[in-house]
């Protein structure tokens, strides 16, 4: 059986109790009470499970336990299977699993470890799961036969004395450890399992040994405790609603972290990037804790902005690569999240951190993005002139007195609208007036007066383009495509009227008064969806329409960007 609903389930109650920082997972069968406790330490690489079960028989009982992973170390497992070797070191009492294949880029050493003695392992996926076909098996509360299937749901190394020590080279690859143990009557014992990664196996085997004491375990697990109630307490907001309380007094803010910055993760995208807008639009609602997360997130990003102004749609830290696009909006959220911060704390001193930016080939006249590793200039220059560095980019009109809006926007699906070059984006507007209207502040506070007059100039200017080609008659539009189309428009079959334009004419300040409210007004006859309690991103969505306005047309009409939402803690 486990002592989680999953993969073996018995007929008994499972609850789970999720905490900021853990999650305790409680089961009772067989006499015995079962209670698993699951979290990361603060500083160390690994996962700890205590394991604590409660023998409420009057008799002895041994439990044979076995603890399964499927790894990866790499990014498919097609790839990794046949290359990952286990080798287990007796004296540490530590199973170190290794990519061959990947050896370079992978330089982790992942292991598992326990505070019991690892009697056997394997690392063969197909002899632990057993053969996928129908067994005559013993059910033993019963005494009847039953037919059932090899699997996770009913592993073929449950029945064997011990695992075979398998490393696993060649093979389908597992990681599987069997533990031994006796709980005499009505007694108690905790055990802890440790799976983890570090850079070197000195390391590796002096964290196993710090938590093979399930002491140690529990004094870490009251550290995070501590650690999340006291950052999360911070911020406490009281409505007559309990349940938006619950979600609101430290709920949202522990998934930002851990989900988005942390994990780098989310219910759409499980790719571990760093996305550059998306990671900085997560530390927005943050400040209220802890502004250090938004600068520290800040700077990180900064050091991904390439010496021409534009920047990495995303990247991942581990291996240095990222995507060099088109996409016209990223790097403006640098200078926004840079005028959140000083407004919110009054601390100037960020503007003259100095960061290196990252340098390589420029995209050609048809190429719309490349997927490449970048390097880090030698020099440096401050958060200011990065700033500045991604305002004067952006400012690339089109015809209409609009920003360009290249391969896509905060709508990424937006993806074939500009990618002549020519198509420009109202949304962008507003938000290019917004950033300027934050940052001339900022020009005028470091002394460059010239500069804070200019941006003052295109600001009055991009108004006025925003308040006529960019007014539909009861909205605003969305964009005009390379073509000349507009989107957004009353005119259209599909995408007659977009949210953020309208939002954004409020936020940004940028929308002539009458405009504002009419569009206000506008939006929620159109887009608020009182039955199904949602508010939609666009109406009508795309799907069988002439307009091509990218792979938002991909999506099912009202999923993610085509028509739903996709919401940042900015947006919260």
């Amino acid at each position: 059986w486990t002592p989680t609903a999953m993969p073996m389930p018995d007929d008994k109650n499972y609850n789970v109790i999720y905490g900021f920082g853990y999650a305790k997972y409680i089961h009772s069968c067989d006499e015995i009470l079962q209670e698993l406790e699951v979290f990361v330490p603060q500083e160390e690489s690994c996962k700890i499970n205590i394991l604590t079960l409660k023998n409420n028989a009057p008799k002895k009982k041994k439990i044979k336990i076995v603890y399964y992973v499927k790894p990866v170390i790499g990014e498919d497992e097609i790839k990794s299977d046949g290359y990952i070797k286990l080798q287990y070191e007796e004296n540490s009492n530590v199973l170190v699993a290794k990519n061959l294949y990947n050896v370079d880029e992978f330089k982790d050493t992942i292991y598992v470890s326990s505070s019991e003695k690892i009697k056997s392992f394997t690392g063969n996926k197909k002899t632990f799961l057993g053969e996928q076909r129908d067994v005559i098996l013993k059910e033993h509360d019963k005494g009847t036969l039953k037919t059932n299937s090899r699997g996770i749901s009913n592993p073929s190394g449950l029945h064997h004395m011990r695992l075979d020590n398998d490393s696993g080279i060649g093979k389908e690859s597992c990681i599987a450890i069997e533990i031994d143990i006796e709980i005499e009557s009505f007694s108690e014992k905790k055990i802890s399992i440790i799976l983890g990664a570090d850079e070197t196996p000195v390391i590796a085997k002096d964290v196993a040994y710090k938590y093979s004491k399930v002491q140690n375990c529990n004094m870490e697990l009251s550290k995070i405790k501590n650690k999340w109630n006291d950052l999360l307490g911070r911020l406490q907001v009281k409505t007559p609603y309990e349940s938006l309380n619950i979600m609101l007094n430290g709920w949202t803010m522990y998934q930002t972290i851990t989900s988005r910055l942390l994990a780098r993760s989310g219910f759409y995208q499980s790719g571990g990037a760093y996305g550059f807008r998306d990671q900085l639009q997560d530390t927005l609602g943050l400040k209220y804790i802890d502004p250090e997360i938004l600068k520290n997130q800040i700077i990180i990003h900064s050091k991904h902005q390439f010496v021409e102004g534009d920047v990495e749609h995303w990247w991942h830290a581990e291996t240095g690569k990222g995507i060099r696009t088109r996409i016209s909006d990223d790097l403006l959220w640098l200078a926004y999240l840079t005028t959140e911060y000083i407004n919110s704390t009054n601390d100037y001193s960020i503007l003259d951190i100095e960061t290196p930016y990252v340098q390589g080939k420029i995209l050609q006249e048809n190429e719309m993005e490349r997927y490449d590793k970048y390097t880090h200039t030698e020099f440096e220059e401050s958060i200011y002139k990065h700033c500045i560095k991604a305002i004067e980019k952006t400012l690339n009109f089109g015809k209409n007195g609009l920003p360009k809006i290249g391969t896509g926007d905060w709508n990424d699906g937006f993806s074939n609208v500009g990618s002549k070059g020519i198509g420009e984006s109202i949304w962008l507007g507003f938000f290019l007036y917004n950033v300027l209207d934050r940052f001339i502040p900022v020009c005028e506070y470091k002394g460059d007066n010239e500069l804070a007059q200019k941006y003052e100039e295109i600001k009055n200017k991009l108004k006025k383009s925003l308040n006529t080609n960019g007014w539909d008659g009861r909205w605003y539009k969305r964009a005009y495509t390379d073509d000349g189309d507009a989107l957004g428009s009353m005119e259209n079959d599909e995408c007659r009227i977009d949210s953020i334009a309208q939002s954004w004419s409020v936020i940004s300040n940028a929308g002539d008064n009458d405009k504002k409210y009419i569009s206000m007004e506008s939006l929620e006859n159109h887009l608020i969806d009182r039955e199904n309690g949602i508010i939609k991103l666009l109406d009508p969505p795309f799907e069988k329409g002439k307009l091509e306005p990218g792979y938002i047309k991909a999506y099912m009409p009202g999923v993610r960007e085509n028509g739903g939402q996709y919401t940042h803690e900015c947006c919260c």
